[in-house]
């Protein structure tokens, strides 16, 4: 099974593995002493971006399972500059095909390797190589059940920002099946429209459109999956909780809120080598994503997991990891 990530900022260079171990052992943060070394990443970052190759930062064991992480020579800002995305595309279509020629059984995305915008998903690359052996997965399901089970038991109603998204769809169509009242914050009409009416006819009424944060003024669980400033939180109400999951996490600028961690998943006890934190994650944490992909390999599921996220698998992909001893972090 093989994880791709990629850099979050310039200094997370030093977070690999075989840069400085004691260092990718803690979780990262930008530490004062490693501002002396930014100028240092500079030409790495023109390098990797002329000649780099996927390349393999660190291997693990997982009951049967021998795992690594590959790292696309790419770094977050770029996957917000357009013309970088045909770049990005090929490095990760490269340790695709590689994983395929070398026998490799699931080849997860993690972080924005999967972004819509960039590659749907991943439906490019399944697309474009119908002969693929090696499943890609890009482990969402298991990301939605865990926001989903995140929420307060018995929950009524949801403020849900990011709603047009992979998982913001999933998660309102999941919620609105079950009697939840899911209000989607989004502006366009056509693209609310077209979710809702992929709900049951009979659940449709649960989900309802909001063109202004004002319109959960009065919600007390807003689920989070765009950029919420200062500003956009102050119309929440007291004591609302903030349920995430939005890279990076929005600022906690309310005392008198909750703010959830990203959705993320403590590795089984069989898990072995995973000596190194997954960026910000404890060790021996994960983020939910690449818990997702690990689930799909054990389950010896051979269908992919791209594109859209097929709400009723949520519930099965929750059990299968709760079978393997993964717990919410």
């Amino acid at each position: 099974k093989l994880q791709i990530t990629r850099g979050t900022e310039l200094l997370s260079l030093f977070h690999l593995p075989f840069a400085l171990r004691s260092f990718s052992s803690r979780p990262f943060k930008s530490a004062w002493w490693l501002q002396p070394l930014l100028p240092l990443c500079l030409p790495v970052v023109a390098v990797l971006r002329l000649v780099g190759r996927p390349f393999v930062a660190d291997k693990h064991r997982l009951l049967h399972l021998n795992c690594s992480t590959w790292v696309t020579p790419a770094w977050g800002f770029q996957f917000f500059i357009k013309s970088e995305f045909g770049h990005i595309n090929r490095k990760i279509e490269q340790a695709i095909l590689e994983a395929d020629r070398t026998g490799t059984k699931v080849v997860g995305l993690g972080a924005l390797n999967k972004n819509e915008s960039l590659n749907g998903g991943g439906q490019l690359f399944v697309d474009k190589h119908p002969d693929l052996k090696v499943r890609v997965v890009h482990g969402n399901t298991l990301t939605a059940a865990a926001i989903l089970h995140k929420l307060p038991s018995g929950v009524k109603e949801i403020f849900l920002t990011g709603a047009t998204s992979k998982l913001g769809r999933a998660i309102a169509l999941y919620l609105a099946a079950r009697g939840v009242r899911v209000v989607m914050y989004t502006t366009s009409t056509e693209r609310f429209e077209k979710i809702r009416g992929e709900a049951d006819e009979k659940h449709r009424g649960n989900i309802e459109q909001a063109t202004t944060l004002e319109d959960g003024a009065g919600i007390m669980d807003w689920v989070v999956g765009k950029y919420c400033s200062a500003k956009d939180q102050s119309k929440a109400p007291k004591h609302a909780t903030f349920h995430q999951f939005v890279v990076p996490p929005i600022p906690e600028s309310r005392k008198d809120c909750v703010y959830t961690d990203l959705p993320a998943f403590r590795l089984p006890k069989a898990a072995k080598d995973f000596r190194s934190c997954e960026m910000t994650m404890e060790r021996g944490h994960v983020h939910a994503c690449h818990a997702g992909a690990l689930v799909h390999a054990l389950e010896e599921w051979t269908e992919n997991e791209v594109g859209a996220i097929d709400p009723t698998r949520i519930d099965l992909t929750w059990e299968a990891a709760l079978k393997h001893n993964f717990t919410l972090a």
